[in-house]
Parts: C-alpha cells; sequence; structure tokens
C-alpha cells in the first residue's frame, strides 16, 4: 500500500529518498503512532510528513499529494466514535428566501462592535438559530454558518463573504513558486516588463568582438567574453492570501511562479485583504515574523515596480475604518498604508484574478481602484500585458 504512496510523492516532485520512506515504516513498526488504541489518519499524517519531508517549502506540495492518495481512507478507520454534534447541526443551516434576507437589519461599524461587547457580558449558554445571540445558523450578526448581510464571524467556516471581522487564527499557505505552468502566457505577458543589461562574470561568448580579434591577430583564434545579458528590472511583490483568495490558489500560483522566472531582482511579501502596518514572507510564521510595512518603503527603492495581487474582495471597513481588519485591531486604515505604498513606489498596479464583469458588484473592488487611481488590472493575457505596459513606461 505505502509503495504507491511513495510512488504518489515522487510524482507529485517531492525529493523523497529511498532512506526517508524506510523510516517511515520503522516508525510504523516501532509503533510510534497509536500506542494502545487505533491510529487515526491524522496520525499517519504527521508520522509521513516528518519522516519524508525536510523543507518546509515542500509541505504544500506533501498536503495535495497526501489528500489525493488518502481521499477516503479515514472512512475505513473507527466507527465506534460518536458522530460529532457539528456535523449533525449541518442541516440546520437556514436556506432564506431574497426577501427574508433583506428584512435582516445591517448593523454600522460603531454599533456592530458596541453590540458585540454586550453580548459578550451577557450570554451565558450556547445558542443556534436565533436572531440575537452569539451562535450557529440563524441570522444574528455574531457566530457563523447563519446569514448576516454584515456581521462578526466567530469560529467556524465562511460561506457568505460578508463577515467584517473574523474572531479566530487562521493558517494560510505559503503559495508554491515551483509550481510548472500549464501555459506560457504568463511568462510571455511578464517580458514586457523588462530591461536588459549586462552584468556578473563574463560567461557569453562574444562573436562579433571574437572574429574581430581573430582577423587582427592574423587568424590566431582569440576568444572573447562577455557578461549574461540579465532582467534589471525590479520588482516588489505584495500577495493577499488566504479567505476569498483560496478560490484562486492555482492561478497566482502560476503568475507567483512566472514571476520568479522571469524577474532577477524579485522581492515578495504577503498580506490578507488590504496591506497594513506589517506584512510577512511565511505564512507559517505570520505572526512570529512580522516585517513592518515601513521597513518596505525605507528598504526599497522607488525604482522598484509595486505590483498588488489581491481580489479586492472585502468588508469596504477593512479599508477605510481603523481597527477594520478582519484579524486584529489596526491602528490606521488600510486607505493610508496603501496611499503610502503608492506615493514611496510610483510605478504601480494591482492585478485581480476576480472575473472582471463582479468588480461592479463589489464596493471593496470600487474603492481599491480609486486608491489604485483606476491602476487595477484583471489576471489575464490582455490584462498582464496592460499592466506590464503601464510599469514599463
Amino acid at each position: 500500500m505505502l509503495i504507491k504512496f511513495f510512488y504518489t510523492l515522487r510524482a507529485a516532485k517531492l525529493p523523497v529518498s529511498v532512506k526517508e520512506y524506510l523510516t517511515l515504516l520503522e516508525g510504523l513498526q516501532a509503533g510510534v503512532i497509536g500506542g494502545d488504541s487505533v491510529p487515526t489518519i491524522d496520525d499517519f499524517y504527521f508520522l509521513a510528513r516528518t519522516s519524508l519531508v525536510k523543507d518546509e517549502a515542500n509541505y504544500d506540495k506533501f498536503d495535495r499529494a497526501f489528500s489525493a492518495y488518502f481521499k477516503g481512507v479515514e472512512l475505513l478507520t473507527d466507527f465506534t466514535k460518536e458522530v460529532p454534534l457539528d456535523w449533525l447541526r449541518k442541516h440546520l443551516e437556514l436556506e432564506l428566501t431574497p426577501e427574508q434576507k433583506a428584512a435582516i437589519e445591517k448593523m454600522g461599524w460603531a454599533e456592530l462592535m458596541e453590540t458585540l461587547k454586550k453580548r459578550f457580558e451577557e450570554q451565558k449558554e450556547r445558542h443556534e438559530g436565533g436572531n440575537k445571540w452569539i451562535g450557529t445558523g440563524g441570522t444574528s450578526p455574531f457566530g457563523n454558518s447563519g446569514y448576516n448581510p454584515q456581521g462578526i464571524r466567530i469560529g467556524g467556516k465562511g460561506g457568505q463573504k460578508s463577515a467584517v471581522k473574523v474572531w479566530e487564527q487562521r493558517a494560510y499557505r505559503d503559495y508554491d513558486d515551483q509550481l510548472e505552468l500549464g501555459t506560457r502566457n504568463i511568462k510571455v505577458a511578464l517580458r514586457r516588463l523588462r530591461r536588459f543589461a549586462r552584468e556578473g562574470s563574463d560567461l557569453e561568448l562574444d562573436l562579433d568582438d571574437t572574429i574581430h580579434k581573430t582577423a587582427a591577430n592574423a587568424g590566431m583564434l582569440d576568444i572573447r567574453m562577455i557578461p549574461e545579458r540579465h532582467n534589471k528590472v525590479k520588482v516588489l511583490l505584495l500577495m493577499d492570501v488566504g479567505g476569498t483568495m483560496d478560490e484562486h490558489i492555482h492561478r497566482v500560483e502560476e503568475l507567483f511562479s512566472a514571476a520568479k522566472s522571469e524577474f532577477k531582482h524579485l522581492e515578495f511579501y504577503y498580506f490578507h485583504n488590504c496591506v497594513y502596518d506589517f506584512v510577512w514572507k511565511n505564512n507559517r510564521r505570520r505572526f512570529a515574523e512580522k516585517f513592518p510595512t515601513w521597513d518596505l518603503i525605507r528598504k526599497y527603492n522607488k525604482d522598484y515596480k509595486l505590483i498588488f495581487v489581491g481580489d479586492a474582495t472585502m468588508s469596504p471597513y477593512e479599508i477605510l475604518q481603523a481597527g477594520g481588519s478582519v484579524e486584529y485591531n489596526n491602528e490606521e486604515p488600510g486607505a493610508e498604508w496603501l496611499q503610502r505604498l503608492t506615493r514611496a513606489f510610483p510605478k504601480y498596479a494591482w492585478i485581480n484574478p476576480e472575473p472582471q464583469g463582479v468588480w461592479q458588484y463589489r464596493q471593496s473592488i470600487a474603492v481599491i481602484q480609486q486608491l489604485m487611481h483606476q491602476r487595477m488590472f484583471p489576471l489575464s493575457l490582455a490584462g498582464l500585458e496592460g499592466a506590464m505596459r503601464l510599469l514599463s513606461k
């Protein structure tokens, strides 16, 4: 069974060796997982990842290969456990008519935060299916798995994309910069943004000068070398990750892979929904290893081309309101940071993976477009060419 798993990992281009595979088998034989109880698929996942993956950068590839190979295996583990209550409650999620949705009250920002504070003080037990308390289902603006045009999600998974704040710590994955592109179109579009110069050591044959010097040397071969030509364009790439961006992971990974291939001078950072006072390089350590946005402005010269990648889909409060971030209480609105960045880097553009046809229906997209002075382009061949043409001027 595990032989096929091993080859699945190799097919996913993970650098897994036979020695690491044997280490996994030894761990299973020694009873590292399970002990006196039946080991779960999660137990095996962590043992396999620890044994087989030596670089955090490959965790995402491993997760996808593991999921593809063991899909459905968890059903074979243990039927003696009780069915989780959360699973049973899914049928309670409301299906509201458009008329019912329109009748639900939409609170303003200040009222929403003040009401939540009161609910925390007053609520003493769990609730579901209601319209007031923090709970599941229902139409209350606080909780999860229900419907409200503008609320605060507490726990659970999102679905309506209407939460103005999320009361949980979420884990995001880094974009895979080694993804093999299915098309060369993105690379071709990015090549519009280039300025070649010869730099570095002499590694390339200068054919014209070699012929000239050989002829001048009475036919004695005189080989002349010159430095390779490299694209001198410098790019600062800021990428939105997590939340609604999960729908666009594959396309953003294609763009990220192409950018790392085309631009020798590429610096990248992550943000969530809108840029605030810090960004990060590694999503697994994003709360431990923060990079102040001010440091980006001070560190990189204005000759860097600034490219934002994000769907700009969020509550307008996240852009315009102090404390509007869904994850923490930011002291200054996101709009202030976007303006600082665009002033520091005059050559900038925003790439949006959302279909351009829905832009007019998203209030936050209109706000970002205004802050970007209409320099927003779709993540399409024509959109990328337009963005690169603008940045190259």
